[in-house]
């Protein structure tokens, strides 16, 4: 991330995220193969699902997936200056339960014992970083809630289990560490990120062995 910011303090959209994050690490490391848009084993009558980012080394396997979350903002940035406009996306209980997803899917990916799981948030929405205050009533999203010294782990229910599709188990148990990303002049200017690595587990006939 330190070398990405470098170059990309702002992106234009996720795919923008994806792209400029698979060339860094080509440039870090071009021993690491990467693949985009990666289609995920599973059973033919299920909807097909896919990685965003796949990195390949020798001996071990890394999936990615990229969330990049902003509140609306034009400007320029960059040391060759580039011009963005940023739109603001939709809620922000639905950013918490994408990233949130985003974890899951990689735990159930992650199914090999060579493969870990990075979940990759950048966003400037600070209220998905700033814990809420004390004594603000429960949401819906209360057991998505990502902001900084957060752990997120076990059975995670929206609205309290009254809408049991958005309801995301956890296998894991995930400290929340937010990092500053870059900042720029003006109002919705500063950036941060949020990663959360997944182990590796081993296949069903391996763990019966």
């Amino acid at each position: 991330m330190a070398r990405l910011r470098l170059e990309w303090p702002v992106f234009h959209s996720e795919a923008d995220l994806q792209h400029s994050f698979a060339r860094a690490l080509w440039e870090l490391a071009p021993s690491i193969r990467s693949r985009l848009e990666v289609r995920q084993h599973q059973a033919t009558t299920a909807p097909a699902e896919y990685l965003d980012l796949m990195c390949i080394g020798p001996s071990t396997r890394t999936a990615i997936e990229f969330k990049y979350r902003t509140a609306e903002r034009i400007g320029t940035a960059g040391h060759v200056p580039e011009q963005y406009a940023l739109k603001a996306h939709s809620a922000a209980d639905l950013a918490r339960l994408g990233f949130v997803s985003d974890i899951a899917r990689l735990e159930r990916f992650s199914n090999r014992p060579d493969q870990n799981g990075l979940a990759l948030l950048v966003t400037n929405e600070a209220g998905l970083w700033t814990p809420p205050k004390q004594g603000r009533k429960s949401t819906r999203d209360q057991d998505f809630r990502i902001h900084e010294g957060r752990t997120l782990t076990g059975n995670l229910l929206w609205g309290g289990g009254d809408y049991e599709p958005n309801t995301r188990t956890l296998r894991g148990r995930y400290r929340l560490n937010w990092q500053p990303y870059s900042r720029q002049d003006g109002l919705r200017g500063e950036f941060q990120y949020l990663a959360v690595f997944t182990d590796p587990q081993a296949p069903p006939d391996q763990l019966r062995r």
